[in-house]
């Protein structure tokens, strides 16, 4: 994935963002708007923490430090400008969802903690 500063016309290149929060891992790509191509892209894991049998649960400042630092380095491997940045689109696994609590940290869908009060 290569980058240029500007399109093929000279104008200033467009991008747009997709961040894709996985159970397992955060990824970041930008697109040129001009053409969909990808121009750089950084995906890192998470770590999955099993308090007892059949719970799974996330670290949500380490879920946030990973979807920044997933963005930075995009940025800086494609050697753009941030602020050609037009856009970004979040994603998750639509069945994954994570409750916040900050003293016992996000649950995961793979988690089995709540299965008393199904």
């Amino acid at each position: 994935m290569a980058s240029t500063a500007a399109a093929a016309d000279g104008a200033p290149r467009q991008l747009v963002g997709a961040l894709d929060q996985g159970t397992t891992s955060t990824r970041f790509i930008l697109f040129d708007v001009a053409t969909g191509s990808p121009v750089a892209s950084h995906q890192m894991t998470h770590k999955q923490h099993y308090p007892h049998p059949g719970w799974v649960e996330h670290d949500p400042m380490e879920i946030l430090d990973c979807a920044e630092q997933c963005i930075d380095e995009a940025v800086a491997l494609g050697g753009v400008d941030p602020a050609s940045v037009k856009a970004v689109g979040i994603t998750n696994q639509r069945e994954t969802t994570v409750v916040w609590d900050k003293y016992a940290g996000g649950v995961g869908w793979r988690s089995r903690e709540g299965v008393g009060m199904c």
